[in-house]
């Protein structure tokens, strides 16, 4: 296995095609290039009497099918559905097609007597394992890695994002040189404090949940040469079963242009969705416009992100960070902060810059969605009513 070392889905996604192809255009030119972005978010089905998991998957697909088409998908869990954009360039767009996802998703959850719920882990727990859903794929994974198949903790949603790049190698160039900032990024994202019908004290128990996968973890430091011999070595070993099980939270995708990143929650609040979508492409943009001055990768060790994530999940915006650049603990919107300036020259190229602080005063200002299920929990004390709000808002917004 060759890794750089720094100097000092079940499916294809959707649309994610030719669409893309424009992103050729992403010349090492010294000045941001606004690229195309695509959002998954992959959702809870909950009975509407219980507010528990339910494996009603199936006929709530089948009744969005005719409307979305390919762009809702099954996931590992019957309780679980994955809604895909289409590409797009402008932050209207995506707000527009996620609304639109997420209503249809709804409609049809309704008529199978079920709440479409954003949250990244279930509030209220399943009486009994949700089974995984019937596909050979889902059925050799679950054989392979029986022990952290439950139905129960491990059902869990996250909120990819897919950013256009050119090709392999630009997308392994931001990889590599985006990960110190994923840490402050995941701490925008935090919606999963619940697990088991307990408060777990993070603010994110997705992230340690998902993390007992293999590879689900920051990337190493690779070339395209390294990424080739690295995944080749993974799948041989049995460590995973095929390279659509490598989880790094920033990873080229193997089928399309794209480099998607995996360090995000489900949220509720869809403005919360946009924020780390239009952040995520202003910090690509801004980090390939200086791609040939041939700055190395920061020298950070893994040890050092993975503490950085756990901060991250355990505190979200609030609280202490732990900065990867210095190793110091620092103010998490501190951290926030020099996220977005890293951000700020390709936000404007986009014309995202005054959305975004919007955006980012907005969370401020109502908070995570983490902190936002436990005031839920405060105001009724039942769990029921955690799950009714996260219902109202995942397709209210």
């Amino acid at each position: 296995m060759t890794i750089i070392e720094p100097r000092s889905r079940s499916v294809d996604v959707p649309g994610f095609g030719p669409e893309y192809a424009p992103m050729a255009a992403l010349a090492m030119t010294g000045r941001p290039v606004v690229s195309t972005l695509g959002v998954e978010e992959e959702f809870l089905l909950v009975d509407r009497l219980t507010r528990a998991p339910v494996a009603r998957a199936g006929p709530v697909i089948d009744a969005a099918s005719p409307v979305l088409g390919d762009l809702v998908q099954e996931e590992f869990y019957r309780c679980l559905v994955e809604v895909c954009t289409r590409p797009a360039t402008s932050a209207g767009d995506v707000r527009a097609q996620l609304r639109s996802l997420r209503a249809a998703v709804a409609d049809a959850a309704r008529a199978a007597d079920c709440l479409l719920v954003a949250s990244g882990t279930a509030v209220v727990p399943p009486a009994a394992p949700v089974p995984v859903t019937d596909t050979p794929r889902y059925r050799r994974m679950a054989r392979r890695f029986d022990a952290l198949v439950d139905g129960r903790l491990g059902v869990v949603c996250g909120c990819h994002i897919h950013i256009g790049t050119a090709d392999r190698a630009q997308a392994l160039f931001l990889a590599n040189h985006v990960r110190a900032w994923l840490p402050a990024v995941q701490a925008l994202a935090v919606n999963s404090p619940f697990a088991g019908g307990l408060d777990t004290g993070f603010a994110s128990w997705r992230a340690l949940e998902f993390g007992r996968w293999p590879t689900a973890a920051p990337s190493p430091l690779l070339d395209p040469v390294s990424y080739e011999r690295t995944a080749e070595a993974l799948v041989a070993s049995g460590t995973l079963m095929d390279r659509r099980m490598i989880y790094w939270f920033a990873r080229p995708s193997e089928h399309q242009p794209t480099i998607e990143f995996r360090v995000a929650d489900t949220n509720a609040d869809l403005d919360t969705t946009l924020l780390v979508a239009l952040v995520l492409r202003g910090l690509c943009a801004t980090l390939l416009a200086h791609a040939e001055e041939g700055r190395p990768p920061p020298d950070i060790s893994l040890a050092c992100l993975r503490e950085a994530h756990r901060y991250a999940a355990r505190y979200g915006p609030a609280g202490y960070a732990l900065d990867p650049f210095t190793g110091e603990h620092v103010p998490a919107q501190a951290q926030i902060a020099a996220l977005l300036r890293a951000a700020s020259p390709g936000l404007r190229a986009a014309g995202d810059e005054p959305e975004v602080h919007r955006l980012l005063d907005a969370l401020r200002r109502k908070g995570s969605g983490a902190a936002r299920q436990r005031a839920a929990l405060r105001r009724a004390n039942r769990l029921r009513d955690v799950v009714d709000d996260l219902a109202e808002l995942t397709t209210g917004s």
